[in-house]
């Protein structure tokens, strides 16, 4: 009877035990699905983050009807398609995505330069006129002048390559009016509106365009046909211009000022009476880092286009504003127009990419960087006398004497690529007699060929008997002799008469 209260118990013990074990193999299994169902709901969560990034991706492309249409196929049990991607499927979707992703990413930047924007029928579009300014991978319209501006018009490279657009071209056409929300982002052609229809390239059709001459293959010869400056008898600096430096249409000129010599008038002389006895010549007055007073008096004293960069911009414009009006120039050359170009000065120019230029590492005396001569050097050199019509006559202030080593650089640089000089000096200047020539050193190369034979004599003559005076006598006597004859003919028949070994002129 003991011993049977004692099995008992270890039966109790074991059945006891057994009940434990159970409870803890339950526990562990609950957790078990507790972890399952957590990382199951987590890939889930994963998936659907992932889908929600490619669903904002594909936002405003016309994606989102198509996706939700493929998921329902999907759900109703198409699991072949989505192991195997063959595009009907999550995977084929996937990449559907990020083919037509590159493809809108390729048309922004511009593979070919950037799509043109399709017009639609419901668009509002307002004509726009403007200087074409090509950059690296894009094109704007300056529709306010040669300067960027927040009214320019965007053109895409597309456009510019299929018309043959150059920089520089006037072109007129149609940009599309945004609709509301629309604009804004870092993309170029999403801040400005973009050019949808192209009217006219350079005032002709815009087929023409496409079969021009280049600039740089049109032949240059030297001046042979002349612009004359004389305009009435009490304007002595044009009729003094006239007689010490001739110039042609083709020229490429220097006037060599230091500071106060009114170098600043003659231009003014000199674009005037362009206008005046050479209304067929297309004038163009470039002010770099000038003042703005004088850009305004410059405005309303020459009846030209006046291009303007004042002191108070950066370099940087200063030299957009100059490449851009050479290229303009260009551009009318190439249609065969005659197109005379003053440049004040080639100086401040010089300056203005010595401070917008990176570094090089050669540094020349004056802390001028030697890369930066060559583009005021390719403006210079692109005056020129056309073999079969149009010209480009450059006519350029050098400031010397001003008491920096860098302006010396600059204009020793430039110096021997002009082939017409106009020498200013300081000292008459100071005694008030203007233009401030130094006759002597002033002259123009191959002047045969603008002067007839007669009058080429007669100013040689001059010439000779100029020299031997010093700079002083030698302007004071001209001025006197030019005051007494209404006209610089009247002057070189009194000339043939009374100097040594004169000739008879009819």
């Amino acid at each position: 009877p003991q011993e049977k209260p004692a099995k008992q118990d270890k039966q109790d013990k074991r059945e006891r035990q057994e009940r434990r074990d159970k409870r803890e193999q339950a526990d562990t299994d609950k957790d078990a699905d507790k972890a399952d169902n957590k990382s199951e709901n987590k890939q889930d969560d994963k998936r659907d983050q992932k889908q929600d990034r490619d669903q904002k991706q594909d936002k405003g492309q016309g994606r989102e009807q198509s996706d939700q249409s493929d998921n329902q196929q999907n759900r109703g049990g198409n699991s072949n398609a989505d192991d195997d991607g063959d595009g009907d499927g999550r995977q084929g979707r996937r990449g559907r995505r990020f083919r037509d992703r590159d493809r809108r990413r390729r048309g922004e930047r511009g593979s070919e330069g950037g799509n043109e924007t399709e017009l639609r029928e419901d668009d509002v579009v307002q004509p726009v006129a403007g200087i074409l300014d090509v950059l690296d991978n894009y094109a704007f319209v300056r529709t306010s002048g040669y300067l960027a501006g927040p009214n320019d018009v965007y053109v895409s490279m597309n456009m510019v390559r299929k018309n043959g657009l150059r920089r520089g071209d006037a072109v007129t056409g149609a940009v599309r009016v945004p609709r509301e929300g629309e604009g804004g982002g870092n993309n170029p052609r999403q801040k400005f509106n973009p050019l949808v229809r192209l009217d006219s390239v350079n005032g002709g059709p815009v087929e023409a365009a496409k079969n021009r001459p280049d600039f740089t293959k049109l032949t240059p010869l030297y001046p042979n046909q002349r612009l004359r400056l004389e305009t009435t008898p009490e304007r002595l600096t044009t009729r003094v211009i006239d007689l010490i430096m001739p110039i042609g249409k083709g020229q490429r000129a220097l006037i060599v000022s230091p500071p106060k010599a009114g170098k600043t008038t003659i231009m003014q002389d000199i674009a005037n009476a362009i206008t005046k006895n050479n209304p067929e010549c297309h004038l163009m007055v470039v002010l770099v880092d000038e003042r703005p007073e004088e850009v305004t008096d410059m405005q309303r004293s020459v009846k030209g286009e006046v291009i303007a960069s004042t002191f108070d911009r950066p370099p940087s414009d200063h030299t957009q504003a100059a490449e851009l009006a050479i290229e303009r120039a260009k551009r009318l050359v190439e249609q065969g127009k005659d197109v005379v170009v003053l440049l004040d000065s080639i100086t401040r120019l010089g300056r203005a990419y010595n401070n917008a230029s990176p570094a090089s590492g050669r540094i020349l005396s004056g802390g001028v960087d030697s890369t930066a001569l060559y583009p005021p050097k390719r403006f210079l050199g692109a005056a020129r006398n056309i073999e079969h019509g149009g010209s480009l006559t450059i006519i350029a202030t050098a400031m010397v004497e001003t008491g920096s080593t860098g302006d010396t650089v600059i204009f020793e640089e430039f110096k021997g690529t002009g082939n017409a000089e106009l020498k200013l000096d300081r000292k008459i200047a100071e005694r008030r007699v203007f233009p401030a020539v130094d006759v002597n050193p002033s002259g123009t190369r191959k002047d045969e060929l603008l002067l007839s034979p007669d009058e080429f004599a007669i100013v040689h003559k001059l010439r000779r008997v100029l020299s031997g005076l010093d700079s002083h006598q030698a302007i004071d006597l001209l001025m006197s002799q030019l005051r007494k004859t209404k006209n610089n003919y009247e002057f070189l028949v009194q000339v043939s008469k009374t100097a040594p070994g004169s000739m008879d002129v009819d």
